[in-house]
């Protein structure tokens, strides 16, 4: 099933971190700025393009301090990862960007 998406944060802080990115003197965090752009074309195209987290894996973190029912994961190069959720009606649907980290943060974060 496809779904296009509006993209949204969860926090204006998190946006902010994103647009900070950009113009970042370090080459790295451009570079992650550019893997998140084209991440967000991929789910304003297809919100369900992410892998879906089992419920039992969300972490509580989540669940309280975003009020969210479900988490996908968009595998970033380099190991780094996208978590999202997806809220939506029949009229519109949004991808709610909810943290980005390194594969090392992700796999501390589910406690893999």
């Amino acid at each position: 099933m496809e779904m296009k998406s509006q993209i949204v944060f969860c926090q204006e802080k998190l946006k902010n971190a994103f647009l900070s990115l950009k113009n970042s003197k370090l080459h790295e965090e451009r570079q992650i700025y550019r893997w998140l752009e084209r991440a967000f074309v991929d789910l304003e195209e297809n919100a369900f393009c992410g892998i879906q987290i089992p419920k039992k894996l969300i972490p509580a973190s989540y669940i309280q301090k975003y009020e969210i029912d479900n988490l996908w994961k968009y595998n970033l190069p380099n190991a780094w990862r996208l978590t999202y959720s997806i809220k939506g009606s029949e009229i519109k649907v949004v991808s709610i960007v909810v943290e980005w980290m390194s594969h090392k943060e992700y796999e501390k974060r589910f406690g893999y």
